[in-house]
């Protein structure tokens, strides 16, 4: 019973974030499920897709929802993820990644 009420509650404050952030952005319920889901995964979230179709303004509504702070990374052709997420090597030797 009380983890129907958890998740209950956990529903209802995910349902107030993604009526928040659709006060301002125009965006599929699905699109701002799965931010979210990528944000509470603790993982990253890539936005790909045309020029002025909402992505930062997304991912802005999203940060001041949630109340975190907000930054932005223009990328550019030469730019890579791993260049920001940063990357694991595996190191045979010694059994581990570093």
């Amino acid at each position: 019973m009380v983890v129907a009420e958890m998740n209950h509650e956990f529903v209802r404050h995910i349902q107030a974030v993604t009526d928040n952030i659709r006060q301002v952005v125009v965006a599929n319920t699905e699109i701002i499920k799965l931010c979210l889901l990528g944000l509470l995964c603790q993982g990253h979230v890539l936005l790909d897709d045309f020029p002025g179709v909402g992505k930062t303004l997304l991912a802005k509504a999203l940060a001041q929802s949630l109340q975190v702070s907000f930054k932005r990374i223009q990328f550019t052709p030469d730019l890579l993820p791993t260049d920001i997420t940063g990357s694991s090597i595996y190191y045979p030797k010694e059994g581990k990644t570093g």
